[in-house]
């Protein structure tokens, strides 16, 4: 029987294959794309396993399993993601540990982040903006057209780097739906740009998961969030 080491480290080399296969797709390069792998349904011990595989970007939803997780795995040399909604009151704890905070999804949440960053005498803290596509009323982010009025407030944290946007497919399964507000991002992304010229790059695009990362890459994501498809097979 396989081991689940091998199983992760099999499911691991697929998904990097669809992702180059959905890069060349689009005239991109696969190297212009990084796996981010969500490790919340799995333990320490198979994070440990992709670790080991190559992958040492891992994502969490929940600041508290990213406390515990990177607590284990402290001299793994892991790049942790805070991919998941952070609330203002586990902010301090949350920030040595991320190399990219995902979900900047309020300005509260920027101010907060930006004044714990000070506190902490820090350099200045990678965030990408979170952008509600889908109008879901369910899900956290900024309105589209919020972004671009907040430019000015948005440059007044001067330890806030936003390298991007962030964003996730309305319906889960609908990849006409999950390609059209991809596409409504990288849009917005390129709309920004002009205008945020000199403040920031906006060069990142976070989008797509287990079931709709291909589409994601075709549509011009820099970072996909994969948790599911890496850790199939598991017993």
């Amino acid at each position: 029987m396989i081991s689940r080491a091998d199983r992760i480290a099999e499911n691991l080399r697929v998904v990097r294959g669809r992702m180059a296969e959905a890069a060349r797709r689009a005239g991109r390069s696969p190297d212009d794309v990084r796996l981010v792998a969500v490790t919340k349904y799995v333990g320490a011990e198979d994070a440990r396993d992709l670790i080991a595989a190559g992958c040492r970007e891992l994502g969490e939803s929940r600041p508290q399993q990213l406390w515990r997780k990177a607590a284990v795995l402290e001299t793994a040399g892991v790049l942790w993601h805070l991919i998941g909604h952070l609330q203002r009151n586990k902010v301090a704890r949350t920030l040595p540990l991320v190399s990219l905070v995902h979900s900047g999804d309020s300005l509260r949440l920027l101010e907060a982040l930006d004044a714990e960053t000070a506190l902490a005498k820090g350099d200045r803290l990678p965030v990408l903006l979170e952008v509600n596509v889908s109008g879901d009323t369910a899900k956290h982010g900024f309105k589209p057209g919020e972004l671009g009025p907040l430019a000015d407030r948005l440059a007044m944290l001067p330890r806030i780097e936003i390298k991007g946007l962030m964003a996730m497919a309305g319906r889960e399964g609908d990849l006409d739906e999950a390609r059209r507000e991809f596409a409504a991002l990288r849009r917005l992304r390129d709309e920004l740009r002009p205008a945020w010229a000199g403040r920031w790059s906006l060069d990142e695009l976070s989008m797509g998961m287990s079931g709709d990362y291909e589409v994601a890459i075709e549509e011009g994501a820099t970072l996909v969030r994969v948790g599911t498809a890496l850790f199939e097979g598991l017993e």
